[in-house]
């Protein structure tokens, strides 16, 4: 096919952000190509807010084409957690139609090289930057955040994250020459002498299982490896978050279209009401990796069934933060508040479990009881959700009925400290708003224990009391051992104990924040330079995004001759 866009227009357009890319996951230090703010789009062919609105609004009760093979069905059903059906269907495939067209630019894709690919990608997430506003609609309204959260975590947040893939990607393929010139001596004989090619070659087609809460976030990182070392992406959606992974499949399949590429190479997989596709595809033998967020019983039933592919999944843990002193108690409280309350806790780094001594802690204000600390936690949550225009705002909507019962359900584990309170939504009336739950619980019962060492996702939080801040880093560490950790956090003026909790995340290989009191929190991450996850424990067995999270989504294959 005739390309529209040529290799040497996307070099020159997107190498720069690569090579600054590469330069920030070298040094860590922040940078973003991808503006925060709404007002910053609108011109340069980017959607503004109501462009966006108004582009959203019309996909709604429409059928979502993508002139992809194999379309057997239409499938839909997404409901707004804010009520309102969006009322899209989407091609459903037929696999065996599906799966062998993928496969058929994967040549081109091949011989295309690394660099090609790279910029391919990067004109990919330019139109999706241009269309930032469309999809924060997208995914707010298919994962219940709230706008700004949506505008943001599923725009730029997971537009860098994407790049971020793609430079790793890169490193991980120019690591090795594209032809070498052997020679090795042979005393008074004449020296061997050979021509050596090197070539990247992808693993195959890769399956993108999507995640409710963080469709893009989540997904364009292992989308972004895959594609950029050749794989074939094969995108499979969340069933109540199809629209904004379906949005970045029809842009990808436009740009390698007018990149001369198979717009295949990149195609969607919705389902069917109760079809459980994603079981079907992960062990089809074309599905070479696997990427997935979500529950850890279906992560782990991938690591043990999809035996033919190489599996990154991202699952649960019981994300823990030790209390143990602080110099700051004011921002250690407002810093926590709200940790617990963004989006309703409906991250997979949001504290569960803060265990603080019975015997209570020393701060700045004094010493503090541990009924004092857990009440002064619960008085901060209700300064910072007050006002329900300030409270719906961070907390968004609860993202499906389970979340709902596990919070009405928490209120029976133990001592309520902080009641859940409904929050209506002017804007969405039929939108489920809750404020977060806290329960206190002793950490020294059998029976308490069964609760806090269980995932409870959602508004909920456990305030655990300790024996002492020794205990508290032994339970630490049982924790993220037995059930995992996206994220730790600690607060201590202690050097002694900063070094014990240092020690204990490093040899249990968990991501820890200490003594946050400011504007960054432990459930958020940057890109290029905060690890998402470690791949260490049994939260995730990937990290995003490192090396290892794109290394082996292709083999390095040698073509060597005489020369």
């Amino acid at each position: 096919m005739a390309a529209e866009l040529t290799a040497h227009q996307l070099i020159a357009k997107h190498r720069p952000t690569l090579d600054q890319a590469l330069e920030t996951i070298r040094t860590r230090a922040y940078w973003s190509p991808h503006p925060e703010h709404p007002k910053a789009y609108g011109a340069d062919g980017s959607l503004s807010l109501p462009e966006g609105k108004a582009a959203f609004d019309a996909l709604q009760g429409t059928r979502f084409d993508l002139d992809q093979p194999g379309t057997d069905d239409w499938v839909g059903g997404e409901v707004s957690p804010y009520g309102p059906e969006l009322g899209i269907t989407y091609p459903h495939p037929d696999i065996d139609t599906l799966l062998p067209a993928m496969r058929a630019g994967m040549r081109a894709w091949r011989e295309a090289g690394a660099e090609t690919r790279a910029m391919v990608c990067l004109e990919i997430l330019a139109r999706v930057s241009a269309r930032t506003h469309e999809l924060a609609h997208a995914v707010m309204h298919t994962s219940g955040q709230a706008f700004m959260m949506a505008f943001q975590a599923g725009g730029p947040h997971a537009q860098d994250r994407g790049l971020e893939a793609i430079a790793y990607a890169y490193v991980e393929q120019a690591r090795t020459p594209d032809t070498a010139e052997w020679h090795k001596p042979q005393g008074k004989r004449d020296p061997l002498a050979m021509n050596k090619r090197f070539t990247p070659v992808a693993r195959g087609l890769s399956l993108l299982i999507g995640c409710n809460t963080f469709p893009t976030w989540n997904g364009y990182p292992g989308l972004f490896a895959s594609l950029a070392t050749g794989n074939p992406v094969l995108v499979k959606p969340h069933p109540r978050a199809v629209l904004p992974l379906a949005l970045t499949v029809r842009i990808a399949r436009e740009v390698l279209a007018e990149a001369g590429f198979d717009p295949n190479l990149v195609a969607l997989a919705a389902e069917r009401p109760g079809e459980g596709i994603a079981k079907t595809l992960a062990v089809r033998p074309e599905i070479k990796i696997i990427d997935y967020t979500g529950s850890t019983s279906f992560g782990d039933w991938l690591e043990a069934n999809a035996r033919q592919a190489q599996v990154y999944t991202e699952k649960a843990g019981v994300n823990t933060v030790v209390v143990d002193s602080t110099d700051n108690y004011k921002g250690m409280l407002a810093n926590l508040a709200f940790s617990l309350s963004l989006y309703s806790g409906q991250m997979c780094t949001t504290p569960q479990n803060l265990l603080i001594p019975r015997d209570g802690i020393e701060t700045d204000a004094g010493a503090k009881s541990y009924d004092d600390v857990v009440a002064d936690l619960a008085a901060s949550v209700n300064g910072l959700l007050g006002d329900d225009a300030r409270a719906n705002g961070i907390l968004g909507a609860l993202v499906n009925p389970d979340v709902k019962t596990r919070l009405e359900s928490a209120a029976g584990l133990g001592e309520v400290a902080l009641p859940s309170r409904e929050i209506t939504n002017p804007d969405f009336p039929d939108a489920v708003v809750r404020t977060p739950v806290i329960v206190k619980l002793d950490g020294a019962k059998p029976d308490a224990e069964a609760a806090y060492l269980s995932e409870c996702f959602g508004p909920v939080s456990f305030a655990v009391a300790v024996d002492s801040a020794a205990d508290a880093v032994e339970l630490l560490r049982r924790t993220v051992r037995d059930k995992g950790a996206m994220t730790v956090g600690a607060y201590t003026t202690s050097d002694e104990l900063s070094a014990a909790i240092e020690e204990t995340c490093l040899e249990e290989c968990a991501q820890l924040s200490l003594n946050l009191t400011g504007g960054v929190y432990v459930n958020q991450t940057a890109a290029f330079s905060d690890f998402h996850g470690s791949g260490g424990n049994p939260a995730a067995n990937a990290a995003l995004c490192d090396g290892a999270f794109v290394a082996n989504r292709f083999r390095v294959v040698e073509i060597r001759k005489d020369a």
